[in-house]
C-alpha cells in the first residue's frame, strides 16, 4: 500500500520517505566511520520533532517493506495521476539500486509531474549509474548533497549544502525562502525542482544540527 507524506514546509506537497540512516548508505564517512556533519545533525533522525512519534516512524518502515512488491511501481504511478510536484525522501535515501531502477520508472511514467530526488547515495557505484540515468529525465531534479554544514560544496557535483545561518550567503548559490521568512514555508517556491537552479543552500534547523554548528563541527 502506497503511504505518502504531506510536507507542511513544502505547502502540502507529497513525499515518499523511508526510515533516516537505517536506509542512508552515504551518511557514512568511509574513513572515520562515523556519520558525516550533515547527517549527524538530521532533523529526521529518530526520536527528533516530527520524526519521534510512532506513525511517522512506522510510515516509513511500512515503506521500507512495500517498494518490494513487484505491483509498487504501477501504484506509485497511480497515486501520482493528481500530482504536479512530488519530493522524494524528507527522510531516509535510495539504499539499494532496485529502488533506484523503480524510482527511474516511476519518474519516467509521469511526465506531467516535477521531481525533486535529494540524495548522497552517488557515493554508492551501484546505485549512482542509475542516479545518473534518473537525472537525464527532464522532469526530475536530483541534488546530490554535500555532507557540510559550513556551506562547502563540490561545483559541478553537488546540487546542495546547509548554511549555519540565513544571512550565510554563498555567489552563484540560491539560499532557501523557507528559512528566510516568518513561516519557514516555501510560500509557492519551487527553486528545489528547478533543474537551472545548479546549487540549493538549506538553513541548518532543529536543535541537533544548531548544537552541532554550535560545537564547531
Amino acid at each position: 500500500m502506497i503511504k505518502l507524506s504531506r510536507v507542511s514546509k513544502l505547502d502540502g506537497i507529497s513525499s515518499w520517505s523511508l526510515t533516516a540512516r537505517a536506509t542512508c548508505p552515504g551518511s557514512i564517512d568511509p574513513k572515520t566511520k562515523a556519520l558525516v556533519p550533515a547527517c549527524d545533525g538530521c532533523y529526521a533522525a529518530e526520536n527528533r520533532g516530527n520524526y519521534r512519534w510512532p506513525n511517522v516512524r512506522q510510515r516509513r518502515e511500512d515503506n521500507g517493506k512495500d517498494w518490494k512488491r513487484s505491483e509498487w511501481v504501477a501504484d506509485m504511478i497511480a497515486e501520482l495521476d493528481n500530482h504536479r510536484y512530488f519530493r522524494w525522501f524528507d527522510s531516509g535515501d535510495v539504499y539499494h539500486p532496485r529502488l533506484a531502477e523503480k524510482i527511474l520508472e516511476v519518474c519516467k511514467a509521469t511526465p506531467w509531474v516535477k521531481h525533486w530526488l535529494p540524495t548522497r547515495s552517488h557515493k554508492i557505484p551501484r546505485i549512482s549509474k542509475v542516479l545518473k540515468r534518473i537525472a537525464k529525465l527532464q522532469n526530475v531534479s536530483v541534488r546530490y548533497s554535500s555532507d557540510a554544514i559550513d556551506g562547502s560544496y563540490t561545483k559541478g557535483l553537488h546540487g546542495s549544502t546547509i548554511i549555519p545561518f540565513a544571512s550565510f550567503k554563498i555567489k552563484d548559490v540560491h539560499t532557501c525562502h523557507a528559512y528566510q521568512t516568518d513561516s519557514h514555508k516555501c510560500n509557492g517556491c519551487r527553486t528545489c525542482w528547478d533543474r537551472d537552479t545548479k546549487v540549493v543552500a538549506y538553513v541548518a534547523h532543529g536543535r541537533a544540527m544548531t548544537n552541532l554548528i554550535a560545537k564547531g563541527t
